[in-house]
């Protein structure tokens, strides 16, 4: 007894130590906290934001009666997914049926990972049976009885929150920023706003209406109509031996493989591309494309956050081109994915390759076959919404690859006029997507404006919103001209909710977990200082433990990335010196991170990159990995 006295006594120390250290972080950020922007987040017109009214990870905008434990669980956003649903769902059906249902998308991928490669029967029925076995092995365990109550009494809230939200005609949405945030509303006034949005913005028309009796039949027989006329211009493609028999057969559209979903629209429209009439000739020119589309961007792009920081330094320290005087802009496109007309895009894209390529051809495709289907791609991408098929009469679905890769021309050709005019004084210019981003040494604040100004009024079809002065915020960084000397920390934008994840799709633990390494990473690139280092890693901590993850949960992530370098003593020091060289360091991984991802994306283009997965609610997901990777 005396020993399990100590032991008790022990742990209830760490856990006071670890209370206490918390504590102390939580109210020193409290009183260090740099996030009073109001001075320097104006917009064009000098207008600063109103904050709307949220919970943590659920926006609020409509009266409710929701009780504390169905708003704690609507807290958590829609990346949490209650546990073990499988499982009580299937109640009925034996271990085995529920670890074949789990096993099931990894046993298609195999089939077709050993058809592919044409792996002899034997041996691949040899191989599917031991990996079979493993996973039985894994996984054919049975839930605690704690995690299977906590199942069935979420399984219970949920359905509480679909009938309250049914009964109140209220709607609840995922945010379209891509973070881990519900929207709470009123069906009626969300659906207004919608049919607005829609019904004004000249990127959409209506393509045929629903009518009662017969509506169905109809949209079905226009559908049919539009893939036959897809098909019939893909078959005089092949004719004109513009197109080869198997290309030909791959970008057939089989109209039975079509659906038209609803998108429920909201301010940001989010197309479902999935099973679209357009999506494989989507898929084979943005394979076309990209690879060689990137390599002519890649002097003005940034890769990414760390990659735009190491670009900006590269050019203030090595160039030393930051002059007290030198202005830094930032310009936000608002129609990135909307830019012209189809015919516009298409004359742009063939204007383009005729300036970049040495031959008429790209793999063997010609310019005028590549505007030929890029013709059948923009012509013919419909939804559907509230009893009505739309068609895109400008740009094209932000949810396919392809669509990024286009905009990314329209707005290289765009952005030459800009750069024409800072080459001159050899100023610093990139573009990250719809974010630009460059200095300006050539005169005051007003003409740059008029510059900009000339610009828009020369190309209309570009909106675009603008920042410019000593300091702005750019790509979720805080840049600012301190008298020659440039100052830099991570940005949080004052009116979203704070203590936010990111969105993600899958093991939710281990995407987070990816993007707390992630997010450190980018706050060493980000901050200048070692002591907004501090403060931003102690926001991330927090962030991850406001959204219900454990204290060795950051503890672990936190130590690794210290350790990586073995400089564990930096997460207590202050010392600037020490934290340049530490910072430098990062800079130099993320290069060869550059590095490694290229040669994946190489690997991707060509189909050798192999994706594998399965279902996964409870068991030994470790040992079956190891076990696999073997």
């Amino acid at each position: 007894t005396t020993l399990t006295n100590l032991i008790e006594n022990r742990l209830k120390n760490i856990t006071d130590r670890w209370r206490d250290i918390y504590n102390y972080r939580i109210n020193n950020y409290i009183r260090n906290s740099y996030d009073n922007l109001d001075s320097i987040n104006t917009n064009e017109n000098g207008q600063k934001p109103n904050n709307s009214g949220f919970s943590s990870f659920l926006i609020i905008d409509a009266i409710h009666q929701f009780s504390e434990k169905q708003l704690q669980l609507l807290n958590r956003g829609p990346t949490y997914v209650p546990p073990c649903q499988t499982s009580i769902l299937s109640s009925c059906h034996s271990m085995d049926d529920i670890v074949e249902r789990k096993y099931a998308p990894l046993k298609h991928q195999l089939n077709s990972l050993f058809s592919k490669h044409h792996i002899n029967i034997a041996l691949s029925l040899e191989i599917q049976q031991k990996i079979s076995d493993q996973f039985a092995d894994s996984f054919s365990v049975p839930i605690p009885s704690d995690l299977h109550q906590r199942a069935l009494y979420e399984d219970r809230l949920i359905l509480s929150i679909r009938y309250y939200l049914k009964k109140n005609n209220l709607i609840l949405r995922r945010t379209a920023d891509n973070m881990n945030t519900f929207y709470l509303g009123n069906r009626q006034e969300f659906e207004t706003r919608a049919y607005d949005y829609v019904s004004k913005s000249d990127a959409y028309k209506v393509l045929l209406k629903k009518d009662k009796g017969n509506g169905d039949q109809k949209w079905q027989t226009e559908l049919n109509h539009m893939v036959e006329s897809m098909n019939l211009l893909l078959e005089s493609l092949k004719n004109h031996e513009s197109l080869n028999v198997d290309l030909y057969n791959g970008l057939l559209v089989d109209a039975s493989e079509i659906t038209i979903f609803e998108n429920e629209i909201s301010l940001v429209p989010y197309i479902t591309s999935q099973h679209s009439a357009t999506w494989r000739i989507s898929k084979y020119l943005n394979e076309l494309l990209r690879p060689f589309v990137d390599k002519i961007l890649s002097t003005t792009t940034f890769r990414d956050e760390p990659d735009f920081m190491y670009q900006l330094y590269d050019h203030v320290f090595t160039k030393r081109e930051l002059q007290s005087t030198t202005l830094f802009c930032a310009i936000k496109i608002t129609n990135y994915y909307t830019l012209g007309i189809h015919k516009n895009m298409i004359d742009t894209v063939g204007y383009f390759l005729e300036d970049h390529f040495v031959t008429n051809k790209l793999e063997q495709v010609t310019i005028q076959n590549i505007k030929n289907l890029l013709h059948i791609f923009l012509y013919n991408n419909v939804f559907y919404y509230k009893d009505q098929i739309y068609t895109l009469t400008k740009g094209s679905p932000n949810t396919m690859s392809l669509s990024d890769t286009l905009s990314n021309i329209y707005v290289f050709v765009w952005q030459k006029q800009i750069l024409k005019q800072l080459q001159l004084n050899n100023e610093f210019f990139g573009r990250y997507k719809d974010q630009v981003f460059f200095t300006w040494n050539n005169g005051t604040e007003e003409q740059l404006g008029r510059f900009l100004q000339t610009i828009r009024d020369k190309n209309p079809n570009v909106q675009f919103q603008k920042l410019i002065g000593t300091n702005v915020p750019f790509l979720n960084a805080f840049v600012e001209n301190q008298n020659g000397e440039l100052f830099t920390r991570v940005y949080h934008h004052p009116i979203l909710p704070r203590y936010t994840l990111p969105y993600v799709v899958g093991h939710s633990k281990l995407a987070h977990g990816d993007w707390f390494r992630s997010a450190l990473i980018r706050a060493v690139c980000y901050c200048s200082s070692i002591e907004h280092f501090n403060l931003e890693r102690i926001y991330l901590e927090l962030t991850c433990l406001a959204n219900g993850y454990s204290l060795r949960f950051v503890e672990t992530h936190v130590q690794n990335f210290f350790n990586f370098f073995h400089l564990h003593p930096m997460r207590y020091s202050r010392d600037q010196i020490m934290y340049n060289k530490f910072r430098h360091n990062w800079f130099n991984y993320t290069k060869i991170q550059h590095e490694l991802s290229d040669q994946l994306q190489q690997f991707d283009d060509k189909g050798q990159l192999i994706h594998l997965n399965y279902l996964y609610e409870y068991g030994a997901r470790c040992k079956f990995n190891e076990q696999f990777h073997r």
